[in-house]
């Protein structure tokens, strides 16, 4: 992760975590991944998603944890993040058991 001058803006962020969503099931679709990629520049999105693939789960969980710390997001924020977060598990039309599963642990991390 950036240094703690260096931290994510919040859509770096936000891809960072629709991209844990994508891959809970260890394969990003083209769907997901087109998904996720209008939401920001093609330059960042290969910059967020060369240091995703780099991370171990633990890592990107403990990124998120540290990420979502000092960023000061309100209720409403957290709230879009959670629905970007179904947009993505339900680009599959299922909500699998690993995705209902990450769900409980962002729900975790974010709330």
């Amino acid at each position: 992760m950036k240094t703690q001058k260096e931290r994510w803006s919040r859509t770096e962020l936000e891809i960072y975590i629709l991209l844990l969503c994508a891959n809970v099931d260890s394969k990003e679709t083209p769907e997901e991944l087109r998904l996720i990629s209008t939401k920001v520049d093609e330059q960042s999105f290969d910059r967020i998603y060369n240091e995703f693939t780099r991370d171990t789960e633990e890592q990107r969980l403990e990124k998120i944890q540290d990420a979502i710390a000092v960023n000061d997001f309100s209720h409403k924020e957290l709230e879009n993040f959670k629905k970007e977060m179904h947009r993505i598990f339900f680009s599959d039309k299922q909500f699998s058991m690993m995705e209902r599963n990450l769900d409980k642990i962002l729900d975790n991390i974010i709330y």
